[in-house]
C-alpha cells in the first residue's frame, strides 16, 4: 500500500504537526507492505527562514528513516501577517498538487492546519481517482476568527462552505479530538465517516529521567522549582497573560523557563524586560531530540491558551509528552484537555487568563504530597496515550479506506 501524505510541517521542524506526522509515518513504515511519500515544503517554521542545509527549490527529495520526503517550492514567510501566510499556504498547495500528480499512491492523506493542504488532497483524489483522508488537526477557518486575524464576513462564510464540502467529500475524516468530531456532527457531517485519533507521546523518546545537572548549572537553575513552557509562542497561547502573572509570583524559588519561538516571542520578551523580571528565562527552540533533556529540568509543564470557546476543542500535545516524563501539567485550557488532565489527575487546571486562579494553582502544585499524586496520574495518562498504539489505530483506518475503495 502506497500512502501519499501532504503536510506543510515535517522534521527537522519540531512543532506538533511535524512530530505527529513523522512519528505516525515512522510507525507505519514498520509494516512490510506500506510505502510512504510525504510532500512538504522546505523547513522554515516559525521564522519563515529556510533551515541551514536546505533550499527553497521547485522540487527536492530526501529520505528520513525510510520515508521518502519530497520538498516543493512555496512562498515562505514568517508565521505572522495574515495575507502573507495565506500566500504561503496557497503556494504550497499548488506546488504539492502538481508534484503529487506524478506520485504513485493508493490513498492520499492531507492534514490541517493549514486548510489549503486539504484542497490539494481533494484535487488529487479527483484527478487520480484515489480515496483521500482529511486529518483534522484544527477547525479552520474558525481558528483564525478566534485569534482575531479575521472577522466573520463574506470571506469566512465562503471558506466555511468549502470546509464543510471537503469534510463531506473526504472518504474519511480523522479528527484529533472528540470535540472536533462533535463539532462536525453538529454541522451536519455524517458521524459514521469520522474517526478520532488523538495526539499522544513517544514513550521511547519521552520517559522518566533524573534532572540534567549540567543543564541546570548552565542555566543557573539549581534548587529552583521550574515551570517550563516548550513550544510555539503564538497568538493563541496567551503567553502575555502568563508573563503579567509571573510579575506577581513572590517566591524566589519559582522560576519560569520558556523555550521556543513564534509570533509573540518578541512581545513577551519585551514585556519581561520592561517589568525587570528575574524569575523567567527565554531560550531559542531546541530539536525534538533535545526536548526531553530540557523537560527533565522542569518540575511542571505549562500549557495555556486564550480564553475562547473554540479552544475548548483543543488538546495540547505537550500534555502527553510531559506525562510520559512524569511532569505534571499546569493547564490553562478548558474543555476536553481539562477533562483528560482531571480524569487521570495528571496536573492542575486553572481558568484561562484568570490570574488569581493561576497563582493559586501554582501554589497548590508545589505541595509535595499533591505533586507526588499528580506524578502517579501522569503514569496512567501516558500509558493510554502511547503514540505507537494511536498510530496503529490510524493505520487500520487507512487500510479500511483503501479496501473499501
Amino acid at each position: 500500500m502506497k500512502i501519499l501524505f501532504i503536510t506543510d510541517n515535517f522534521p527537522p521542524e519540531v512543532n506538533a504537526p511535524a512530530t505527529r506526522t513523522f512519528e505516525h509515518c515512522k510507525r507505519w513504515m514498520e509494516s512490510e507492505d506500506v510505502e510512504i511519500t510525504v510532500i512538504t515544503c522546505a523547513p522554515n517554521f516559525p521564522h519563515g527562514k529556510v533551515y541551514e542545509g536546505y533550499k527553497n527549490k521547485l522540487c527536492q527529495k530526501e529520505h528520513i528513516d525510510g520515508i521518502e520526503v519530497i520538498r516543493v517550492w512555496s512562498y515562505i514567510t514568517a508565521n505572522s501577517g495574515f495575507v502573507k501566510r495565506v500566500l504561503d499556504y496557497v503556494s504550497f498547495a499548488l506546488s504539492a498538487f502538481f508534484v503529487g500528480l506524478f506520485q504513485k499512491h493508493d490513498v492520499i492523506i492531507a492534514t490541517s492546519p493549514q486548510f489549503f493542504t486539504t484542497w490539494t488532497g481533494w484535487a488529487l483524489s479527483k484527478v487520480r481517482r484515489k480515496p483521500w483522508i482529511f486529518e483534522l488537526r484544527d477547525l479552520w477557518p474558525e481558528s483564525i476568527k478566534t485569534v482575531g486575524a479575521m472577522e466573520q464576513g463574506r470571506i469566512i462564510d465562503t471558506l466555511e462552505k468549502i470546509e464543510l464540502g471537503l469534510y463531506r467529500d473526504a472518504d474519511r475524516v480523522v479528527a484529533v479530538t472528540d470535540a472536533f468530531k462533535a463539532n462536525l456532527i453538529g454541522r451536519g457531517i455524517d458521524a459514521d465517516k469520522i474517526d478520532v485519533v488523538t495526539n499522544g507521546s513517544n514513550m521511547e523518546l519521552f520517559s522518566p529521567r533524573v534532572k540534567d545537572e549540567k543543564l541546570l548549572g548552565e542555566l543557573q537553575l539549581e534548587g529552583k522549582f521550574v515551570i517550563g513552557y516548550i513550544g510555539t509562542h503564538g497568538m493563541a497561547h496567551s503567553l502575555d497573560f502568563i508573563v503579567r502573572a509571573i510579575a506577581k509570583v513572590e517566591d524566589p524559588q519559582i522560576h519560569f523557563l520558556f523555550i521556543g519561538d513564534g509570533a509573540m516571542k518578541a512581545k513577551i520578551v519585551a514585556m519581561a524586560e520592561a517589568s525587570q523580571l528575574k524569575n523567567i528565562t527565554f531560550l531559542d527552540p531546541v530539536s525534538k531530540e533535545e526536548v526531553p533533556r530540557y523537560l527533565s529540568i522542569c518540575d511542571v509543564s505549562l500549557a495555556p491558551l486564550k480564553k475562547e470557546d473554540n479552544f475548548k476543542t483543543v488538546i495540547p500535545s505537550k500534555i502527553f509528552e510531559a506525562s510520559a516524563m512524569q511532569k505534571p501539567t499546569l493547564l490553562g485550557v478548558e474543555g476536553q484537555a481539562q477533562e483528560i488532565i482531571e480524569a487521570y489527575d495528571a496536573g492542575l487546571c486553572f481558568e484561562p487568563e484568570n490570574e488569581t486562579d493561576f497563582l493559586e494553582k501554582l501554589e497548590e502544585i508545589r505541595d509535595k504530597e499533591r505533586y507526588k499524586a499528580l506524578q502517579e496520574g501522569c503514569v496512567k495518562l501516558a500509558k493510554v496515550y502511547d503514540r505507537k498504539r494511536l498510530a496503529d489505530k490510524m493505520l487500520g483506518i487507512i487500510i479500511k479506506v483503501v479496501e473499501e475503495h
